[in-house]
């Protein structure tokens, strides 16, 4: 996962969802809950793991 809106967070791997958040470990600012419907999230395919 990416959030487009924080780029410097890095990308995060997602550990769970529940009741409408997230729980997401990021490479430069570690774990966070995020409530989904107030950040968006991109998928990061490994083609684009590279990619800023």
């Amino acid at each position: 996962m990416r959030s487009p809106a924080n780029p410097e967070w890095g990308l995060g791997q997602v550990q769970s969802v529940v009741a409408g958040k997230a729980t997401v470990n990021f490479e430069h600012r570690g774990k966070l809950v995020l409530k989904l419907d107030a950040v968006a999230l991109d998928i990061v395919d490994a083609a684009d793991r590279n990619r800023p």
